[in-house]
């Protein structure tokens, strides 16, 4: 029997990067994107872990190849990225991922440090990789580009202003690109992950992390690197072609929980 659907639910053969992929949610998408047969390039400044990653991928047979790079380096970005084309022979989808947690009293004397570093990586890196990848991304014909941003991008919490401030801006140039590059056959789409054990929340206790989850989060429990990947993965396929600009927040509920209301338990 014919089909009835036209539209393809498959990444197998395309090239996919991922940064930030030596833990935590990059980690877990460039696992599943191997296991949906994408070609992998895993990226990190740990160079340690992206060695990790690649044999982890390549021993349960998938296609991954690792760069090590801080993308606080601007100089690198554009020369790493065309050797990740050259290898691959393009590419198809860019996973801007790579974050660090930054907090900060607006008084503290190091505010105006922590600020800079983490706009150079939580923000700035991800348009100068998209700039890098566009052409490559725009020859594809299928392009997909997915900023991970947080739900700190929809609210804000105390001493976290740089980063919150960050987060805000990737879902602002998620938005503004979405608008741009659409003419070019490249969408650009942003997920917003809540409270997900990675190693930025490794610290926090496990009876806080507990706590947290039963008053904040209606799922009650903090979520998984995976489950983050899966809501990656259903932005970058071809199916996903008419979703441009959105923003999807995985959070367990988090973020539209009424916790001051009177009906609230």
């Amino acid at each position: 029997m014919t089909r009835l659907s036209k539209l393809s639910r498959s990444i197998t053969g395309k090239i996919a990067l991922v940064t930030g992929a030596a833990s935590g949610m990059g980690r877990a998408t460039a696992h599943l994107f191997a296991d949906e047969e994408a070609q992998v390039a895993v990226l990190d400044r740990n160079a340690e872990g992206v060695a990790r990653v690649v044999e982890e991928i390549t021993q349960a047979g998938g296609t991954a190849t690792g760069w090590t790079l801080d993308l606080a380096n601007a100089a690198e970005i554009e020369p790493t990225l065309a050797r990740i084309v050259e290898h691959f022979g393009g590419l198809d989808i860019l996973v801007n991922n790579a974050g660090i947690d930054a907090s900060a009293r607006i008084q503290s004397s190091k505010y105006e440090e922590v600020w800079e570093r983490c706009f150079s990586v939580n923000l700035t890196a991800h348009q100068r990789l998209i700039r890098a990848a566009l052409p490559y991304l725009t020859n594809s014909g299928t392009g997909r580009i997915v900023n991970i941003a947080s739900t700190e991008a929809v609210g804000g919490s105390a001493f976290a202003s740089p980063y919150t401030a960050a987060k805000h801006g990737v879902m602002g140039l998620t938005r503004a690109l979405a608008v741009e590059l659409a003419t070019q056959g490249v969408t650009v789409n942003c997920i917003c992950p809540g409270a997900i054990h990675t190693g930025l929340t490794a610290a926090i206790p496990d009876k806080a992390k507990d706590i947290f989850a039963r008053r904040r989060v209606p799922l009650k429990r903090y979520g998984d690197p995976e489950e983050v990947a899966h809501a990656t993965l259903s932005l970058v396929l071809p199916a996903a072609s008419y979703i441009n600009g959105a923003t999807l927040v995985v959070d367990g509920g988090f973020t539209i929980q009424n916790n001051g209301g009177a009906l609230s338990r």
